[in-house]
């Protein structure tokens, strides 16, 4: 499959207001990209890109938890060659808290339900444009949960499995589908989870997404945390995931 280049095309990227999203946004536009849709509940967040950018940052309105705006984002966003599935929700609760459930099925619905969502009504976009992109923003709480937030690492598990899914479907297409887990990066979410102290900067997901396009990697691990757990799991990786054990 041919690599992804980001330079010139048109991208898409959800929670693009701040944190991981904006930093990936940022990358975006600086390796050349020639607009981003600022996928956002509220468009108007998305002002200080437009600020920074001008028209190369189109604020959309796009919410995980509502099919029938995304499926109007990408009517709207028909151009799109790369969307990236960053937006997500985390509750820090444990298996056996009392609203464990309840916080699971916020999850599951806006960190898996939504990636499913997106992926569907983005797919025959991403096969008019050419093929294009499809990065979604695991973790690596997909592979080693964590008791604090048992339910978030539940929820990005699935996730995780429907992008192993999704790059087997997506590249039949020619779609060149990535899967990111970050460890503890140093956004609101990172300090709600209480990560502050070992979080490291939110522009290593954006350099590690642009080095994946270039190297056609599927797991990509950005920062410290992220890159040791990715070499514990190489072999399992290359043997198990991304190997088409249909043909062993």
């Amino acid at each position: 499959m041919a690599h992804f280049d980001v330079n010139a095309k048109t991208a898409l990227v959800t929670g693009a207001n701040r944190g991981i999203g904006k930093a990936i946004t940022e990358s975006l536009l600086e390796a050349g990209a020639a607009r981003v849709y600022a996928a956002v509940r509220t468009p108007s967040s998305a002002a200080p890109l437009v600020e920074s950018y001008g028209d190369r940052v189109v604020p959309l309105a796009f919410d995980l938890s509502d099919p029938d705006s995304i499926t109007r984002a990408a009517g709207e966003a028909g151009d799109t060659s790369v969307v990236v599935n960053n937006g997500g929700v985390l509750r820090n609760n444990g298996i056996l808290s009392e609203d464990a459930l309840e916080a699971i099925e916020f999850e599951l619905d806006v960190n898996l339900y939504g990636l499913i969502r997106t992926a569907r009504a983005f797919a025959p976009v991403l096969k008019a444009n050419g093929g294009g992109a499809f990065v979604q923003i695991n973790s690596v709480v997909s592979m080693k949960s964590f008791p604090n937030f048992a339910t978030y690492s539940a929820s990005k598990a699935a996730a995780y499995s429907v992008t192993q899914a999704l790059r087997a479907e997506l590249g039949e297409q020619g779609t060149q589908v990535l899967s990111v887990h970050p460890g503890p990066i140093a956004t609101d979410m990172g300090d709600a989870a209480g990560l502050t102290e070992i979080a490291e900067p939110a522009s290593l997901v954006g350099d590690a997404i642009l080095d994946a396009f270039r190297t056609g990697a599927f797991h990509v691990y950005p920062d410290s945390m992220a890159k040791q757990i990715g070499e514990a799991f190489a072999g399992f990786a290359a043997n198990v995931v991304e190997a088409d054990l249909a043909e062993a």
